[in-house]
């Protein structure tokens, strides 16, 4: 299965989040197949940035989002959040 998840970046104490596209098998940090976004939670305001055609090119392919990326989708307005 495909997931469009969270995958952490950064330093210690100052993560940086890449919204990633990956096999549910891998490991959060590991491979991934594409990176369709970015998420800051330690700006003000938070920064939540997506690449909006190819995340619904991969939610079209059938790719299912984490609860958190499905939140952060809501709280940015985009379609195809609503699972």
């Amino acid at each position: 299965m495909v997931k469009i998840r969270l995958a952490r970046h950064g330093s210690k104490k100052k993560p940086v989040y890449r919204i990633v596209v990956a096999h549910s098998e891998s490991p959060r940090d590991g491979r991934f197949i594409e990176q369709v976004g970015l998420y800051d939670p330690t700006r003000t305001p938070t920064l939540v940035q997506f690449q909006a055609d190819k995340l619904a090119a991969w939610l079209k392919k059938g790719a299912r989002p984490t609860q958190t990326v499905a939140q952060l989708m809501r709280k940015s307005s985009l379609p195809g959040a609503a699972s």
